[in-house]
């Protein structure tokens, strides 16, 4: 049965690959295929243009240096090529972003990731960016790695403070606050010996990658990477600079840097070119003003009619969004939910950022799934247990509980029916957009404890100072 089910799963995604690829007829990686081997026969990476729709390859060079070998394939192949990617990306960034939704709620892991992925499979942004050959799967899939990194790094650090804090108690002294900040922080320059002495276990727990991998040391990578195929991508660094894993930042930059440098001495020219000119270049793939924009700025245009939205305009009020995207995410990081946190900075990238297609918001299902996590969550936990005997009170307390999460439940359940089927009056109506400024000032968080009962319920005692969990 097993092999069964595994062999019709996969007849089945690739029908539907299959199917995505001829709908949308790899539009998208058409254009770059053509100008990358433009680029290759001495002309300029960014001089092609299409002679359907004048539109021109928006790629950044080290995307392009990346998609070379695929030129040498048949655009269909390298269609097919840049799609399994892409549904790897989708698999392992399901794995990093519901697996734990999986173990909270006391469901197997496997098949649970399975489904999500297969309901994700069937949403707009994944259709799309599939059928253009467009590679933001890939750079969620490098975001959500960094999400891994994080977690580690941030269990190294509970492992710090917790030993530090049993070290001063079995001494009969308190922690100093220096001493409690560089633990909670998890600075390097921590001077108490047993926060070192946990260190010292955890980084010498393996050799060179695994000691690396344990610490979470390599957390910020994956967003350095990122901003180097998409310049939007820059604004996860300065979440990560406003929630202070200053550690993280620094190596996201340091990657960063490091690409561009690399990417600099092998196609000086096109680098130059674009990080002067063809990057502002805002109607290159296409008018700001179209339809398919659902980003701040397109919106912004049609209501005022212009080919593109008034540059102060448009700039106040995305500062504003901004701030508030920024300062949500924070407050999700104190919580411990770092998944809720990435997702509003995502949606905060995809309505501030100039031009969002659907291929681009793909943010919005890691928010329909903490939608429908958080529904459950306070379903579960606020449900109240009921006596043998009732009363008329405990009764009519009782149905608010069962309400609660509703809302929760059926926003997700709406997002995701649009997702699917994306009708057209949608775009005319800038649903998309609507849904991506109220998500940026409503999405829920997730705290650190879990939503299900125990089964023997036992006194917990109040933790002194609460550590952070992952979402």
């Amino acid at each position: 049965m097993r092999v069964a089910t595994v062999a019709v799963g996969v007849l089945v995604t690739a029908a539907i690959i299959t199917f995505y690829l001829h709908r949308y007829e790899l539009s998208t990686l058409a254009v770059e295929h053509e100008a990358i081997k433009g680029w290759l026969a001495g002309d300029g990476l960014y001089a092609y243009r299409s002679p359907k729709n004048e539109s021109g390859a928006a790629l950044p060079p080290a995307l392009a240096l990346i998609a070379v070998p695929l030129t040498l394939l048949p655009l269909p192949a390298a269609g097919t090529l840049l799609a399994l990617a892409g549904l790897a990306a989708l698999l392992l960034s399901t794995v990093i972003i519901a697996g734990p939704v999986a173990r909270r709620h006391g469901y197997r892991r496997g098949p649970f990731v399975l489904a999500t992925a297969g309901l994700a499979l069937l949403a707009e942004p994944v259709r799309a960016g599939i059928g253009l050959g467009r590679p933001e799967l890939l750079i969620l899939a490098l975001l959500a790695a960094d999400l891994v990194g994080l977690r580690r790094a941030a269990r190294v650090r509970d492992r710090s403070l917790a030993a530090l804090l049993r070290s001063r108690r079995s001494s009969g002294g308190r922690p100093r606050g220096s001493r409690l900040v560089h633990a909670l922080r998890g600075c390097p320059g921590d001077p108490s010996e047993s926060s070192k002495r946990s260190r010292r276990e955890v980084d010498t727990s393996g050799g060179g990658w695994r000691r690396i991998r344990a610490n979470g040391a390599w957390a910020g990578a994956g967003t350095g990477l990122a901003v180097t195929f998409s310049a939007t991508a820059l604004l996860f660094v300065v979440y990560l600079l406003v929630t202070r894993q200053r550690r993280a930042a620094l190596t996201a930059l340091a990657t960063a840097a490091a690409v561009t440098v690399g990417v600099l001495v092998v196609a000086p020219a096109e680098t130059l070119m674009w990080y002067g000119t063809t990057m502002w270049e805002l109607a290159r793939p296409a008018p700001v003003s179209d339809i398919d924009n659902q980003a701040l700025a397109g919106l912004m245009a049609r209501l005022y009619g212009f080919p593109a939205p008034p540059v102060l305009v448009w700039f106040a009020f995305g500062i504003l969004i901004v701030a508030v995207g920024l300062i949500r995410a924070r407050s999700a990081h104190t919580e411990g939910d770092e998944v809720a946190a990435f997702t509003l900075v995502g949606l905060t990238v995809a309505v501030a950022g100039p031009v969002t297609t659907a291929a681009e918001s793909l943010w919005l299902l890691p928010a329909i799934l903490i939608l429908a996590d958080a529904g459950l969550r306070r379903r579960r936990s606020l449900r109240p247990s009921r006596p043998s005997r009732p009363s008329r009170w405990i009764r009519f307390a009782g149905r608010p509980a069962r309400r609660t999460g509703t809302g929760h439940l059926t926003a997700a359940a709406v997002g995701y029916l649009l997702l699917v089927t994306a009708p057209e009056w949608s775009l005319r109506w800038n649903v998309p957009a609507l849904a991506l400024i109220v998500l940026v000032n409503t999405l829920p968080w997730r705290q650190g404890s879990p939503a299900r009962p125990a089964a023997h319920p036992v006194a917990h005692r109040r933790a002194a100072i609460p550590l952070p969990r992952g979402g």
